[in-house]
């Protein structure tokens, strides 16, 4: 098997595994020996938390993992937002990595694409903040030296 990976779980945590939520009673490893959608209990947004538009649409796309029932909606509601968002931010790395999300997605890579939309979420707050330059690009508007 190609794609094993083992996880280890403390008491009462819980797992999201191709939709079904699993939870350990004791501290446990779970080695998965094939291909499987799966979410760890830490990175699940509840929907309060989805207060920016990068945990918004990871929000979404968290949806399609845990409630197979409502995976076609979600997948749905992504295509809609995904230009929204484009359309939203100007820094160049996170249109090129949101971009990225959109084939790992078509790709059914959907736990890849939360990892990434993860990644993006300090330069969401930089964005969110007024603070969208890197500190080099802002010193040299500002006609210092960086």
């Amino acid at each position: 098997m190609k794609n094993t990976l083992k996880i280890s779980l403390k008491a009462n945590e819980k797992i999201y595994i191709n939709g079904a939520v699993v939870r350990a009673d004791r501290k446990v490893s779970l080695e998965l020996l094939n291909d499987v959608q799966f979410l760890l209990e830490s990175h699940v947004l509840q929907p309060e938390q989805a207060s920016t538009p990068l945990r918004q649409l990871y929000f979404i796309l968290q949806v399609m993992l845990v409630d197979p029932v409502g995976a076609v909606d979600a997948r749905d509601m992504f295509k809609r937002s995904l230009p929204l968002l484009l359309a939203t931010f100007n820094n160049a790395e996170i249109l090129a990595t949101l971009k990225q999300v959109d084939r790992l997605v078509a790709e059914d890579h959907v736990y890849e694409a939360l990892k990434t939309i993860r990644s993006l979420y300090p330069l969401e707050q930089r964005a969110i903040a007024g603070n969208d330059q890197p500190a080099q690009e802002r010193a040299v508007a500002a006609g210092g030296k960086f």
